[in-house]
């Protein structure tokens, strides 16, 4: 479902029932005349659905965590906000950038439209800008050939699934963010899509590696064995880029996350 049509289309009827009303028929009614229920009523839904769609389109936008790939950083459940200028402002709807702002950065956690399904949003990690050569061999990552440091915390808990798995702190040119590692599952990358610019990879026994073309991104989740991400389907376009996630501004299951993410 596109909600930001959706709040376009209400935007632009009601806009149009508020114009006529009060730049023309106001003016055609009996003198103390009460508006028709249904012009009022839909005159003072204008102002707020209209507050609501620039708010979204051009500032800020909430999202829901739906999946775990992106563990321990974020989990199930978090009710996020997504800066939605800081990569240049973009026309809604259209999705067309008109002003150029800045650039993701390595590290960085993105909201993204799914490359192969469009109508669906992801959310990741930044882990290769336009140019790097990545290199995620035995679940090992480097970047132009340095290796991301990675230090071993307190393995971390699935208090649903009552399962333990080993949590490292890995750093990402000036972030730092826990990853999870499970040591059992396999370093090669199963069901590989054919992707655009898929000549930019190759895949064997321990990994893959990749140069990331001009204009788009190379993400994966924290989650690194239960992320699908540009180790399956590929790059990032920057034009499917929605804007960085920042807050967590609610989570129903534990009130003490509210805040948690930077």
């Amino acid at each position: 479902m596109n909600f930001a049509l959706i709040l376009f289309v209400l935007a632009l009827v009601t806009g149009i029932v508020w114009s006529v009303d009060h730049f023309w028929a106001r003016k055609k009614r009996p003198a103390g005349a009460k508006d028709p229920w249904w012009v009022e009523y839909i005159g003072s839904f204008f102002p707020v659905i209209l507050a609501v769609f620039l708010l979204r389109s051009f500032l800020v936008e909430p999202f829901k965590i739906p999946s775990g790939s992106m563990i321990p950083t974020l989990l199930v459940g978090d009710f996020i906000l997504v800066n939605k200028y800081t990569y240049g402002i973009r026309l809604p709807v259209l999705n067309k950038k008109v002003v150029e702002l800045n650039a993701p950065q390595r590290g960085d956690v993105v909201v993204f439209r799914y490359p192969p399904n469009p109508s669906l949003d992801y959310i990741k990690r930044v882990v290769g800008l336009p140019g790097d050569k990545i290199l995620y061999r035995n679940k090992r990552v480097s970047v132009n050939g340095v290796e991301l440091s990675q230090t071993q915390q307190a393995d971390y808990l699935d208090r649903d699934r009552l399962f333990y798995t080993p949590r490292f702190a890995e750093k990402l040119d000036q972030v730092e963010h826990d990853i999870l590692v499970e040591p059992q599952a396999p370093s090669f990358i199963p069901q590989i899509a054919d992707f655009p610019h898929r000549q930019n990879c190759n895949y064997n026994a321990e990994g893959v590696s990749c140069e990331v073309p001009a204009g788009h991104y190379f993400v994966m989740g924290d989650n690194r064995d239960n992320s699908q991400d540009s180790r399956y389907w590929g790059f990032v376009p920057d034009e499917n880029l929605v804007g960085k996630a920042f807050f967590i501004w609610f989570n129903f299951s534990d009130l003490k996350r509210v805040g948690s993410f930077h």
